[in-house]
């Protein structure tokens, strides 16, 4: 690990964290030669551990989550996989899971260290040539057993069985505690500890007597990795709560482990606290990501089930979050998609090995199931957490007009006949380095009869994007004003801020937003005030720089699919040969670029691990006057019987 990592997130460091990370790692270098043998783990008790009442639901699945799992269950059992973008080798259907499969990376071709390492002696945020951490990662988290494990217990499926109990054997052999880059980050043991724990709640009556030793031994391991290295302070973020619903799920299916029960009580109070502060009291996840959001909600509420089956259910502050977080995705989402604010891995706790692209939808569905409310967003693809969670009845549609602020988020949404505009007005991310966001104070996103036109531009990749890394989070990727080329927070790492522009709403009403921010008083004395105004056929963007006149660069990020004809100071957008809004900038000095060879080359991240082109349009000139864009909708066509 790099001495300016340590320097960068020091920053950002309280005296308490400080401390805290010296017996952090003074514990990681005592644990080394210490507690690595499966022998430490070995279990007396032979009884299945299960989260109460998943195999009673599972067993309910409706027809369409059944041709869901068939068709999942028919790719994995042929040997294929593929997640964040990038599909695994195909491996043949009687040998699923050779031991090195664990540690390949599949995008580079190349393994990580695996048995023959102690997981911290691992530098992987830095590494550049074996390939993306994530990767290796995605195939430990098991999660492509849950599918299998529900065609196990709906059709006694032979095939799963093999299946399930080969890689459960495999990954047991390959991976001895704490041996390997699966055993160095707390989520992805929580993620593991759950997908087993889901596996066995769901089948574990057909399984082995073997199989279910090795999963308890593996549950146990995690369980004392977890409860020795929790994630505090700058780190307590979606990985707290990930941490905490491992623990308590453990505990609560293992109650005969020596400390099960003060481990589950600690972690529920934590899960309860945790959401209280990471889903805002407007809906609003702190992270101000829609997916992290739903993540984090995912975690809580597997928890929560298991407790309310337990006649333990959660406080009723948590009820009020889950209802929060779906209005709050339905006031800023356009046809069921969420927007793509900050950061996005798509991370999951139920899955389904297979694209999720209205994954903050299906979790808010599942919180409106859960609480038996019917749900303000409208359904998702059919999955698996439908039979466990339930299937919201839906709710009216929504047919906001206005405006709808929600304070201490920070976003604002523009709800007119045609038209929804989404202003982001909040802060950068949640604690000292926020490190799920983005550099977008001020952005805009605008969508024009439910289709998207102004979008956020993603994500792209973590620990191996590198220079584009950087540029998906930058403020010149976003529809906002960058003054001087400078980004309005300043990076200090991949997932680290040194500097965070504060946003505030200034002024509200049906018709307008005034907005601003000071990300670039301290360094150009300027700040950055933009006024959005609904007009008789559209709506008006005014930005104005305060101080000295510099030279800026106003962008509007556009959708993929669109087209763009621009005739001296208009720019003409259209979709498959209809023309649907007319954009007016301050003047002709402006570009646009499609796809190009380089960062602001008009890209956009459809999902993690992707890139795709997109319309970029990029004015530049000088803040010596207020900067007005006028956004024209171009009047439907009328049909003719």
């Amino acid at each position: 690990m790099s001495l300016g990592w340590y320097v960068n997130r020091l920053r950002n460091m309280s005296p308490g964290e400080v401390a805290h990370r010296v017996v952090e790692k003074r514990r990681k270098l005592s644990s080394k030669g210490r507690h690595e043998s499966w022998a430490r783990f070995a279990q007396q008790n032979d009884d299945i551990p299960r989260i109460p009442g998943l195999n009673e639901v599972v067993l309910q699945a409706s027809p369409a989550v059944r041709e869901a799992l068939d068709r999942t269950c028919s790719a994995l059992l042929d040997g294929r996989f593929s997640a964040l973008g990038v599909e695994w080798p195909k491996r043949p259907a009687d040998a699923l899971f050779p031991v090195e499969v664990w540690r390949l990376d599949p995008v580079s071709g190349l393994s990580w260290p695996g048995a023959d390492a102690y997981c911290f002696d691992i530098a992987y945020r830095h590494e550049t040539r074996l390939g993306d951490v994530k990767y290796v990662w995605e195939f430990n988290r098991l999660q492509f057993l849950q599918p299998l494990a529900a065609k196990l217990a709906l059709d006694d499926d032979a095939d799963a069985r093999r299946a399930i109990e080969a890689a459960i054997e495999s990954w047991h052999r390959a991976h001895p505690p704490f041996r390997g880059l699966v055993w160095n980050s707390g989520i992805e043991l929580a993620l593991r500890a759950i997908s087993l724990l889901v596996v066995c709640s769901i089948c574990g009556s057909h399984l082995s007597p073997d199989t279910i030793r090795r999963i308890r031994e593996i549950l146990a391991a995690h369980a004392f990795w977890l409860t020795r290295f929790p994630s505090r302070f700058s780190s307590a973020n979606n990985h707290l709560i990930a941490e905490a619903a491992g623990e308590y799920l453990i505990g609560i299916a293992m109650p005969d482990l020596v400390g099960a029960d003060t481990m589950a009580a600690k972690a529920r109070k934590t899960l309860e606290t945790e959401i209280e502060k990471q889903i805002l009291p407007d809906g609003v996840p702190a992270e101000q990501s829609p997916t992290y959001g739903a993540f984090s909600i995912e975690f809580a509420l597997l928890a929560a089930l298991a407790a309310r089956n337990l006649g333990e259910p959660f406080g009723p502050v948590f009820e009020t979050r889950l209802i929060a977080f779906a209005n709050w995705l339905a006031a800023t989402s356009s046809n069921g998609t969420a927007p793509a604010f900050c950061d996005d891995d798509e991370g999951r706790v139920i899955a389904m090995c297979e694209p999720e692209p209205r994954y903050p939808a299906s979790i808010a569905n599942a919180a409106m199931a859960y609480l038996g409310t019917p749900s303000p967003v409208s359904p998702a693809e059919p999955h698996l957490r439908d039979a466990i969670f339930g299937e919201a009845a839906e709710g009216d549609a929504r047919t906001a007009s206005g405006l709808t602020t929600f304070p201490d988020g920070g976003y604002s949404v523009l709800d007119g006949a045609r038209f929804k505009l989404v202003m982001d007005h909040g802060p950068l991310g949640y604690l000292s380095i926020a490190a799920h966001g983005h550099a977008d104070a001020l952005s805009v996103l605008l969508s024009i009869d439910g289709e998207p036109v102004l979008v956020d531009p993603g994500t792209y990749l973590y620990h191996s994007g590198g220079a584009w890394r950087d540029w998906f989070r930058s403020t010149r990727a976003h529809n906002t004003l960058t003054i001087a080329g400078a980004d309005q927070s300043v990076m200090s790492g991949a997932f680290n801020w040194s500097h965070k522009a504060k946003a505030r709403l200034v002024e509200a009403s049906d018709t307008a937003l005034l907005a601003e921010h000071d990300g670039y008083a301290k360094r150009l004395a300027a700040t950055h005030r933009r006024h959005v105004r609904v007009t008789e056929d559209g709506l008006r963007i005014e930005d104005e720089v305060s101080g000295k006149p510099q030279p800026v660069e106003l962008v509007f990020q556009f959708a993929p699919g669109l087209d763009i004809l621009v005739d001296g100071a208009t720019a003409t957008i259209w979709k498959v040969g209809t023309p649907i809004v007319v954009f007016t900038l301050p003047d002709a000095h402006f570009d646009i670029a499609i796809g190009e060879d380089r960062f602001d080359g008009g890209w956009v991240s459809p999902s993690f691990g992707a890139k795709a082109p997109a319309p970029r349009l990029s004015w530049r000139g000088l803040s010596d006057r207020p900067l007005a864009t006028k956004i024209h909708l171009v009047e439907k066509p009328v049909s003719r019987a």
